[in-house]
């Protein structure tokens, strides 16, 4: 599991105020944490920076660089001179480079994808176009219809190619939550080879109390690698997360909770439900999982205190 590291974004005031003053050492700092955690990548968000995105992106790569010389750098902005201009930064620093993000949307994909080719960068398309389709069928048609031919007329290689099935928020939207896992698995054959699959994975835990956020994060990420996910863009510096990945990939079972994450993603991958008599419901950690699970399969409805019913 590649672990696209989230955290300099442009809506973190640190992140802005470094920013603006071109400081780059608190941003060195957070991007030497997040590698630390486990982060293969870096995100750089810097939003739509319409006036000066194509400055502050290289400028960007170039610090980060600095300090973690080994890692992929994520381009994340709606500012097609910026990407281009980090593109052009990342080529000339030989770093491995991926475009955050096109969609199905014919003037951001007409904009965005061709700069993947020509650069011979990695991209995120999100299988949305003006709007994102409920249902799993829906954004797969998308990425049949419209993105995998466009990578393909483009000589874009499949391995480059990063299908988003766009994670939304339990509070409000938890149907979308067993469609997301469904697009997972059916994009995973849509071609030989298959495209590559990534998920903006807090999303899926927007708007909830900051006490539940990780565990519902990373209980779908449970979920979302059994289906078939290649990448996260999450929080390396959630050490339950990372530990829950551990735990899955090395199928460590050594402990209840471990057996349950394993039976939770082994069922996961069969397109089955969890069997209930796996868990011990008076241990208030498998209870916890399990109670989440109920939530992101849609059996029962999210409430902040959903932990407590």
């Amino acid at each position: 599991m590649c672990i696209i590291g989230e955290n300099i974004q442009i809506i973190s005031n640190l992140v802005r105020k470094a920013v603006e003053e071109r400081d780059a050492k608190p941003l060195q700092e957070l991007a030497k944490r997040q590698v630390e955690g486990g982060a293969q990548m870096i995100d750089l968000n810097i939003g739509r920076r319409k006036k000066d995105g194509h400055e502050v992106m290289p400028w960007l790569v170039e610090v980060i660089h600095k300090v973690a010389p080994d890692v992929a750098l994520s381009l994340d902005t709606t500012n097609t001179a910026a990407i281009e201009a980090g593109l052009k930064r990342c080529q000339e620093l030989g770093i491995e480079a991926l475009i955050n993000s096109a969609s199905a949307d014919p003037e951001r994909l007409e904009r965005t994808m061709p700069l993947a080719a020509e650069y011979g960068s990695k991209i995120i398309a999100l299988t949305m176009a003006r709007s994102i389709p409920a249902t799993a069928d829906g954004r797969v048609q998308l990425a049949m219809e419209v993105l995998l031919p466009k990578a393909m007329e483009l000589g874009i290689p499949m391995e480059n190619l990063y299908l988003d099935p766009l994670v939304m928020t339990v509070k409000g939207m938890q149907d979308h939550a067993p469609e997301t896992l469904e697009a997972i698995r059916m994009f995973k054959v849509l071609s030989d080879p298959p495209p590559m699959t990534v998920v903006g994975l807090s999303n899926v835990s927007n708007g909830v109390p900051s006490e539940n956020r990780s565990l519902i994060n990373r209980t779908f990420l449970v979920m979302l690698m059994a289906a078939g996910l290649d990448s996260a863009i999450a929080d390396p510096l959630d050490e339950a997360q990372n530990e829950v990945i551990r735990i899955v990939e090395e199928r460590d079972t050594s402990t209840p909770v471990g057996q349950l994450l394993v039976n939770l993603y082994d069922a996961t991958a069969a397109i089955e439900e969890l069997d209930p008599s796996l868990v011990d419901m008076g241990d208030p950690k498998q209870a916890a999982i399990y109670k989440t699970l109920q939530i992101l399969t849609n059996k029962v409805i999210f409430a902040d205190a959903y932990l407590r019913m």
